[in-house]
């Protein structure tokens, strides 16, 4: 198949979105964004790899503008719960997305659950890059995990102060939340240790090199036998998130690996950390396919379409 035309477009669109003013939320930008994701939704089979430099660069642009306007988006509608009387118990359906939230969650829960002793939930999680309204971090700690402690990194200071003040209307996830401001590359392997599941934003480490070195350091530091679940992209999509292979994932051994073929944009990818063997890490080994379904990306598009996620 062609790809020239399907490139084109999406380069358009990134003059576009790169010439505005403000990524804030508002009629001009929900438009480019879904235009965009409706754009790199479909199947395709173009392996961004190949591409020349230039449009290697444009990717990367790309990441830093969805994880822009997806952290505004969040802002906003953050610091509109927070102005309200109980907004997690009452509110939370406000966020336009909030119901692909809850699907996601479902689905994370159940995949947990199918690598851990029945009888025995994680009890402390760590997700990095929450952002500033943590809603998968909410979502499992009020339906699913009722007693686990949940630590969400972000480097963003202004991001986990609004996330704070929302879980903080909260009486009991204010006591099981925990909320720090610093980069997951500082974080010591007596932190990380601490926790069973480590879930990855798809748009911490944005370029490739950057996604690896934070890998990297999650495998050095997370306990062995911990769950590493890491959001990727394949196809076209891979112009909305990076993609994260097999040769990104040393030290861990991938459990779950799916590719949608419909209207979801994320692949996702679950590993489990590897023990160290002479000096080195196991290999790498496909064990098995699930469906792992996530709202995808550009929270501004309509029931039909897909909504970026981070947090």
């Amino acid at each position: 198949r062609d790809i020239y035309p399907l490139v084109q477009k999406i380069c358009d669109l990134h003059d576009k979105i790169s010439k505005l003013d403000n990524l804030s939320p508002s009629k001009e930008v929900d438009s480019l964004f879904t235009q965009l994701v409706t754009t790199c939704s479909p199947p395709h089979p173009i392996d961004v790899t190949k591409l020349c430099t230039k449009i290697q660069r444009i990717r990367n642009t790309l990441f830093r503008l969805c994880g822009k306007a997806d952290s505004l988006l969040e802002k906003h509608y953050s610091s509109i719960l927070i102005s309200l009387e109980n907004p997690i118990t009452n509110h939370l359906h406000l966020f336009p997305y909030y119901s692909n939230y809850l699907k996601l969650s479902q689905l994370e829960y159940h995949l947990l659950t199918r690598h851990f002793n029945p009888n025995s939930n994680p009890t402390r999680l760590a997700f990095v890059g929450s952002g500033p309204l943590p809603l998968t971090s909410i979502i499992l700690a009020t339906h699913h995990l009722k007693s686990a402690i949940f630590h969400n990194y972000d480097i963003d200071r202004s991001a986990n102060s609004v996330a704070e003040k929302l879980v903080g209307s909260n009486p009991d996830l204010s006591e099981r939340m925990v909320f720090h401001t610093k980069d997951i590359m500082g974080t010591s392997s007596d932190e990380l240790r601490q926790y069973e599941v480590v879930f990855l934003a798809a748009l911490v480490g944005m370029e490739s090199d950057e996604k690896v070195r934070v890998i990297e350091h999650l495998s050095l530091n997370m306990a062995d036998g911990t769950i590493l679940v890491v959001r990727s992209a394949k196809g076209a999509r891979a112009f909305l998130y990076p993609v994260v292979g097999p040769a990104c994932l040393r030290g861990f051994e991938v459990l779950s690996v799916y590719h949608p073929t419909d209207d979801v944009i994320n692949s996702v990818v679950v590993a489990r950390k590897c023990r160290e063997t002479s000096g080195d890490f196991a290999t790498l080994l496909v064990t098995n396919l699930v469906i792992y379904v996530t709202p995808g990306i550009a929270h501004r598009c309509k029931s039909n379409s897909n909504g970026l996620l981070n947090g």
